[in-house]
């Protein structure tokens, strides 16, 4: 299925015990790759491995840890020509994944790790830096702003000049205002509102709302363990009101449905690049 116009579509693929949504079930890398392939037929332009999960409360795992989990799954994919994303905190991790030809580094702590600057400056991957606030243990205790969509783009906005004054291309570089990433219900829905104002740091907008624990507060469903898959239909929603405000990718566990919800976007002309706010 194709995607909507330049829009790109990033398959998720947790090869973790424990992430929210999907812990547990992709940790044997054969299950993974299995996986990756259903979602490349299914329109992922990407397929997203992490090795750690970082969802609210989450600890940091050792480095060999998370490697040993993502190794073998980087190695066959990229054998096979997909395009990877790699989602990690540690630039030890992206060197290794670079060595082996990764083009796109997920760092959702948008470079806290020193050595990423260094590393991405001599390499010619891209990076995706990501706003957060706290870690992923403590970062749902009482997240606060005074005006979110102001403070995350100026705090976004410094990441990118650091980067590129460590030597970074800007033309590398992709932002993420971090949906769920220390942020209130109402925070979210505020920075999905305002993503449009996110394009004026001239980078592209990668977003991750897929079946966030904000879409089931605010649903009223997140106290039952078994309703995850009900947020579908309102991440779609999400989603697509995300691309019409600017979004250029998108990070999702669905990518069959996202492909589709897109596709009918852009036929009823709901989303296409003149309706971009640049």
């Amino acid at each position: 299925m194709n995607n909507v116009g330049s829009t790109q579509i990033l398959g998720i693929l947790n090869v973790t015990p424990d992430s929210f949504s999907d812990g547990g079930s992709f940790i044997d890398s054969g299950k993974a790759i299995a996986h990756a392939q259903q979602m490349r037929a299914e329109g992922a332009h990407w397929i997203d491995v992490g090795g750690e999960s970082t969802r609210p409360g989450s600890k940091s795992v050792e480095l060999e840890t998370e490697w040993n989990r993502i190794e073998a799954v980087l190695q066959k994919l990229l054998e096979l020509g997909i395009p990877v994303s790699l989602d990690t905190r540690k630039a030890e991790i992206a060197r290794r994944g670079i060595v082996l030809g990764v083009p796109l580094i997920n760092d959702v702590s948008g470079g806290d790790d020193p050595n990423m600057l260094t590393l991405l400056a001599e390499s010619k991957a891209k990076i995706c830096l990501m706003h957060h606030q706290g870690d992923p243990e403590t970062m749902q205790v009482n997240p606060s702003y005074m005006e979110v969509t102001s403070e995350v783009r100026s705090w976004l906005s410094e990441r990118i000049e650091a980067f590129v004054s460590a030597g970074v291309d800007r033309e590398r570089l992709i932002i993420d205002p971090g949906f769920g990433f220390g942020k209130s219900t109402k925070q979210n829905l505020d920075l999905l509102r305002n993503l449009r104002e996110f394009r004026r740091l001239r980078a592209p907008i990668m977003v991750g709302l897929s079946r966030k624990s904000f879409i089931g507060r605010f649903l009223g469903t997140e106290e039952n363990p078994a309703e995850i898959a009900q947020r579908l239909p309102a991440t779609l929603i999400a989603q697509v009101t995300a691309v019409l405000h600017g979004a250029d990718y998108v990070r999702t566990h669905d990518v069959a449905a996202t492909s589709a919800s897109l596709q009918m976007a852009q036929e009823l002309a709901l989303v296409s690049p003149s309706h971009r706010a640049d």
